[in-house]
């Protein structure tokens, strides 16, 4: 019903009766819709605010299930899916395509798709040198992470520093503060099995994420090894937040704050976590994105600075938190 109803807000007001009716008419095959509605409203429900909707709430949903995985890896409700890097590799690449049009062999979305790989890249970066000479070890993984997040940001601001295209500045801000305007129903068909098939794998996995945040000398009496665990989950993770960089961009925060929403009004059992996550991620980012829309009329604000407005408070609490349980 929320996602109804946020499909008739916008510059033109539409009835949710008219929604009802379209989506029914695109997805029946009926060939006439009732005279009441308006012809030229099938276009803006269908292919531009249904996509929207639907994207954002599969990427919400995905951050949120990154976010709590993440979280439950490293031990540390401070995590988020950007801990390993993928955050910056996404910017590199970004960079390098907007700026000196590298990949433009992949298409429109060629900005996109390079994102994507340069995502992909330093997430793997990460896991192979974070798994160097020894066992997988959560501390160097977080390390070798920020050094490669180091890197990909030096050679980011460098090619915007020797870079004189203002046109190509403006159009990197805009993307790497996340937007969900580019959303159609092939980017839905791409993100939409990886997202389900995440959901259920680690909803089946509740009980080893529970483990995981035990501790894995527990995790050893009980017979599980959990190391092999945390590389499948860090590639699962990497690729999730890959597609989700594909789709919309880089839109942060929101694997920090939800799982901790999640966690006050269920607790930290994973097996009833992950799925309120999963909601409340969705819902969270689907309502941010109407807000991105209509706060300010006939304009369309990145949604990043509506996700982060609301994230970079939660996570200076949380730090502020952290530090004084320490110390009592």
């Amino acid at each position: 019903m929320s996602a109804i109803y946020s499909v008739t807000l916008g510059s033109v007001g539409i009835d949710w009766r008219d929604v009802y009716q379209i989506i029914w008419h695109k997805l029946s095959g009926t060939s006439d819709l009732s005279g009441n509605v308006d012809v030229s409203h099938i276009d803006i429900v269908w292919l531009i605010r249904l996509p929207r909707v639907i994207l954002a709430m599969l990427v919400g949903a995905s951050l949120a299930l990154a976010g709590t995985v993440m979280q439950a890896l490293v031990k540390n409700p401070l995590a988020d899916p950007y801990i390993l890097g993928i955050s910056s590799g996404a910017s590199l690449g970004a960079t390098l395509a907007i700026m000196l049009g590298v990949g433009t062999t992949f298409g429109s979305n060629f900005v996109g798709m390079s994102a994507f790989i340069g995502a992909l890249i330093s997430s793997f970066l990460v896991l192979f040198i974070g798994n160097i000479g020894r066992r997988t070890d959560i501390a160097q993984l977080l390390l070798v992470g920020v050094a490669i997040s180091a890197i990909c940001s030096a050679a980011s601001s460098f090619i915007v520093f020797m870079s004189k295209n203002r046109e190509g500045m403006q159009t990197l801000n805009f993307w790497l503060m996340g937007s969900l305007s580019g959303a159609n129903w092939e980017n839905i068909k791409l993100l939409f099995p990886l997202v389900t098939l995440a959901m259920v794998l680690f909803i089946i996995q509740a009980r080893i994420l529970n483990l995981m945040v035990v501790g894995d000398e527990t995790a050893s009496n009980l017979g599980r090894n959990l190391q092999l665990y945390r590389i499948l989950y860090i590639v699962i993770v990497a690729l999730l937040i890959g597609f989700v960089v594909y789709s919309c961009g880089i839109i942060g925060f929101v694997g920090l704050v939800i799982p901790h929403i999640a966690r006050l009004l269920v607790g930290a059992n994973h097996r009833k976590m992950l799925p309120v996550s999963l909601l409340v991620g969705a819902l969270f980012l689907l309502w941010s994105d109407v807000l991105a829309r209509l706060i300010i009329p006939g304009s369309e604000i990145p949604i990043g600075i509506i996700v982060s407005s609301v994230g970079g408070p939660f996570f200076l609490y949380l730090v502020i938190q952290n530090a004084l349980r320490r110390r009592g």
